[in-house]
This record gives C-alpha cells, sequence and structure tokens, in this order.
C-alpha cells in the first residue's frame, strides 16, 4: 500500500504537536490579546483562535534591568517578543561595544535563530526591567497553522532591516568617499 507523503507528513506534525508540552502559567487578558494582535508584526494576519494557540506555546520570561537574555555566540533555537520595557541589541568589535538597536514592545529579537541554525549574532540585554515572551523554533514549527504566518512575517521583518542595513552602509560608504582613506599606522 503506497501512502502519500502529505498525508503523512501532516499526519507526523499533528503527532509531534500532541507530544510537544506546552508550556503551563500564561493567562493573557483579552486586552493585552488584542494589544499583541494589532501591535506585534510577527502576529499580523492571524485568527484570534490561531493568536491564542500561538501564544499560549510562549515562555513567559520576565527580565530585571542589566539582565542578558543572551549572548553573542550563544546557540540559538528561540525568538523573544517585548511585551513591556526595553532591551538594547549589542554587538562585540573587539574591546567595544556597539549599540545596533534599542527596541520596545512588539518588536521581536532572536529572529534569525528561528529561520536557521544559528549562532546569535549579538547579545540582547535588558535597558529596564522588561517581559518577554520566548517561542522555540520546536513549538512553532510543531504548529503549522501558525508556522507558516510567523515565517512570513519574520521574513518581513528581516526584509525591513536589510533595507535600513543598506541605507546605513551606503550612509557611511558615502562619508568614507568624502573624508578619503583612513591613514595606516
Amino acid at each position: 500500500m503506497k501512502v502519500d507523503p502529505a498525508v503523512a507528513k501532516i499526519f507526523a506534525e499533528n503527532v509531534r504537536a500532541e507530544i510537544i508540552q506546552r508550556p503551563t502559567g500564561l493567562n493573557l487578558d483579552t486586552a493585552i490579546v488584542q494589544k499583541i494582535a494589532n501591535k506585534v508584526k510577527v502576529f499580523q494576519g492571524m485568527t484570534h483562535d490561531c493568536l491564542m494557540s500561538t501564544l499560549a506555546m510562549a515562555e513567559h520570561m520576565p527580565h530585571k534591568a542589566g539582565d542578558v537574555v543572551f549572548n553573542e555566540g550563544d546557540i540559538g533555537s528561540s525568538f523573544h517578543v517585548v511585551i513591556a520595557g526595553e532591551v538594547v541589541i549589542e554587538k562585540n568589535r573587539g574591546e567595544r561595544t556597539v549599540t545596533l538597536a534599542t527596541i520596545g514592545a512588539g518588536d521581536c529579537f532572536g529572529e534569525m535563530a528561528l529561520v536557521g541554525n544559528h549562532l546569535r549574532t549579538a547579545s540582547v540585554r535588558a535597558l529596564r526591567d522588561s517581559v518577554t515572551m520566548r517561542f522555540d523554533r520546536e513549538r512553532v514549527d510543531a504548529y503549522p497553522d501558525s508556522a507558516h504566518i510567523i515565517y512570513r512575517n519574520i521574513a518581513r521583518v528581516l526584509s525591513a532591516r536589510l533595507d535600513i542595513s543598506s541605507e546605513r552602509l551606503a550612509d557611511l560608504e558615502l562619508r568614507s568617499a568624502e573624508t578619503g582613506p583612513a591613514p595606516l599606522g
């Protein structure tokens, strides 16, 4: 008997979804869910039921001001959505630390670890007391109804960030051309 690969894949995803345990204790009131639906770009386009299922798979992560969420070079398999507070994304360059971005409620970070098997390319630290929701790749992938929306929206977020980075790089190149090459030694 020949089995349709698409049917086998759907069956495997359903079994996987039943096996993966969802974190408990995440209670969100309707007003918070509505704010998340309106403000968080990675969840845009989800139905209410799909969003509720997605939020149920998240782990609630409080961070005190100054706490490191993760370090550059760490192995990553999750992304975070800032629910409250503010975090800074930093990259080490020799002895110096460069701030790449400061983000707040509604923004996400760490999503590159979700779309690839990456080491963390930057460090993230809480600037003030903050709360994030952490979404592990394994849990996201186990729910195909929301996974395709999350991945599509992450592609949009990364594309927008690439546009900004390209503009900054072009500006730096232009300034470098105007000031001439840096002297050696």
